[in-house]
């Protein structure tokens, strides 16, 4: 069942909200040439519970840290260690936090440095389809509008979307109802309305949209070894239309 949410619930979670994206902001500005993932992971955990917070992730179906940070062809749910960022690489980073009973979500991907034309044009891509996905979340449409747009527009761009992971509900629960795939035919699903707050998220591959897991159960990578790209917002529906509730400087 879908939970819609009332003003005050989406006021508290606009508060959640703001400290994902202060901690994304705070990522961008603290990666570097080798720096490593874990290092990352620390500076994200210090300034979310400097802020009152939880990290959603940290011990979340058992997941060991605080942040998700996915080099090159991982897709999502890299786990943070040792590995130092390198020139050219790109990094998605996802970060959720809980506060005062409610939960924020959001990711993004950037660049370790000088990056090649075709990782910086998947970056730009993957963040432009979630923004025309969130310009079309409005009252009166379905589910599938929304899938249809991340589709639409990243095939338009020669890039693939992955299928296998979707965006999905969020509020007191960091995963609710409904499931929101990143491809479909328009015109399906439930009506969106006013109250229903939403972790919308494109994986795009520079290749293939085929993934698999690796051994540590949690890392998924492109089959094809080629580049992946993560950006995702937690968005409110309002009688005014959509809010972003994770905005910073890198919406």
């Amino acid at each position: 069942m879908i939970k819609l949410k009332s003003t005050r619930e989406i006021k508290l979670m606009r508060e959640a909200g703001k400290i994902v994206g202060e901690v994304l902001q705070e990522m961008e500005n603290s990666i570097n040439i080798g720096i490593t993932t874990a290092m990352l992971n620390k500076i994200a955990e210090k300034l979310i519970r400097r802020y009152g917070a939880e990290p959603a992730f940290l011990g979340y179906n058992n997941y060991p840290a605080s942040i998700c940070t996915s080099v090159n062809n991982e897709v999502v749910h890299g786990i943070p260690g040792l590995r130092k960022l390198e020139e050219g690489d790109i990094i998605s980073i996802d970060v959720g936090v809980r506060l005062k009973g409610y939960y924020g979500d959001a990711a993004a991907t950037f660049a370790v440095g000088k990056i090649s034309p075709q990782a910086r044009k998947l970056i730009n891509v993957t963040r432009m389809s979630l923004q025309k996905t969130i310009e079309v979340m409005q009252a009166g449409k379905r589910l599938s509008d929304l899938s249809h747009a991340v589709q639409a527009y990243v095939e338009q761009n020669s890039f693939s979307i992955v299928r296998n992971y979707v965006g999905h509900g969020i509020g007191e629960e960091m995963h609710e109802e409904p499931q929101v795939p990143n491809f479909g035919l328009p015109g399906h699903g439930p009506l969106l309305q006013p109250g229903i707050v939403l972790a919308i998220e494109p994986m795009v591959n520079a290749g293939t949209w085929e993934v698999k897991v690796l051994e540590d159960q949690w890392t998924v990578v492109t089959c094809d070894g080629s580049l992946s790209a993560h950006f995702e917002h937690t968005v409110a529906l309002s009688e005014n239309g959509p809010e972003v509730l994770t905005s910073s400087s890198l919406s």
